[in-house]
């Protein structure tokens, strides 16, 4: 069943970009299969969804000890997914730092449709190389800034334009730790907005529960690519979550293109394939959208906060104190040993003191 009549139906006002083979990685260790790849893509190209990305959870040549080792390589993932798809166009993720120009040209002869190039929320700068190379290989580029409630709408608008500038033909912004509220993300959409002549990318986390109604909000200041996933996989309390979001959208009047059946099917489908249980916003990632630090340091903190007998929460206030970010994961360690630490020297004081 299509939300729209296939008699009335013409392009659609928002694009929807599916990372849930991307951005869910991250919920399973990087660990997915060739075959549990292509059964998904398959699904999303039946409802006919834009945009499927695929990768590591932290993107190209993002593969490693430090961030996870992924089941397959990149080359193994892309071409999988390539095959699966039809209708749907394909989409890549890199961070610079973890990525190379190498890993570009490498998805580049893959087939891949659109590449995003994901940056630090006021290191524009970083992406100029990438973006540049991206628009000579005359492919559709993409720009976004992480951890975005770090930065103020004025500073996310000037950055977006320098992304812009530097070849990205749509820039947005990430809630990456769920932290935003919806009020915040209509002064930071609506700044963007007003500042580029390029669509506009709104990417949510569900932590405090916001990813929907933050989408939502980003939408109506003037967003026109927005992300999900398939029952919100990813790290910690998840994504915005795909099958929810767009009949929202469609109630309010805005064309997705999406079949709706076969979106809900492809929502099922993920649920027995793809993940053990759906996301949810647990204590821990209540904590860490509030701390505003990126949801995928949860499994190293808990790991090192059980070793240490600390409390995991206090771990993420002080990361969210420290601002950490994505690739900071080596700070864990350091924060835990500290807060160690002052636990043992208020009990030798209070042992003392008796």
């Amino acid at each position: 069943m299509n939300i729209v009549d296939n008699n009335t139906a013409r392009e659609p006002e928002i694009v929807i970009h599916d990372s849930t083979l991307r951005d869910g990685h991250h919920a399973v260790r990087h660990q997915l299969s060739a075959g549990q790849l292509r059964r998904y893509a398959q699904a999303c190209d039946k409802a006919r969804i834009p945009v499927v990305e695929v990768g590591h959870g932290n993107g190209l040549g993002a593969s490693s000890l430090q961030v996870g080792r992924a089941a397959l390589t990149d080359d193994e993932m892309l071409s999988t997914v390539r095959e699966a798809l039809r209708h749907s166009r394909m989409g890549v993720f890199m961070l610079p730092g973890w990525g190379t120009t190498g890993d570009l040209r490498k998805a580049l002869a893959h087939g891949v449709d659109v590449v995003r190039i994901g940056i630090h929320c006021t290191e524009a700068t970083a992406a100029e190389r990438y973006l540049g190379f991206l628009h000579d290989a005359r492919t559709e580029a993409q720009g976004v800034l992480l951890m975005s409630h770090m930065a103020t709408s004025e500073q996310l608008a000037e950055q977006c334009t320098l992304l812009v500038q530097y070849g990205a033909q749509a820039v947005g912004i990430l809630d990456s730790a769920g932290h935003l509220l919806p009020s915040e993300v209509t002064e930071r959409i609506g700044a963007i907005a007003a500042a580029v002549d390029v669509p506009v990318i709104f990417h949510g986390h569900n932590n405090l529960g916001m990813a929907v109604a933050n989408s939502v909000a980003a939408v109506q200041a003037g967003a026109r690519i927005i992300d999900g996933c398939a029952r919100g996989f990813g790290a910690g309390a998840g994504n915005t979550q795909l099958e929810v979001l767009v009949p929202v959208l469609e109630r309010l009047g805005l064309r997705t293109g999406i079949d709706l059946y076969a979106l809900l099917d492809a929502a099922d489908l993920a649920e027995r394939d793809l993940m053990s249980a759906p996301p949810f916003s647990g204590s821990l990632s209540i904590v860490s959208g509030l701390a505003g630090v990126f949801s995928g340091f949860k499994p190293r903190v808990l790991e090192l906060a059980a070793r240490a007998e600390v409390d995991p929460r206090d771990v993420f206030f002080e990361l969210g104190r420290r601002q950490a970010i994505a690739g900071q994961e080596d700070l864990i360690a350091d924060v835990v040993e500290e807060l160690r630490n002052r636990t043992d020297r208020r009990q030798s004081s209070a042992h003392s003191r008796s």
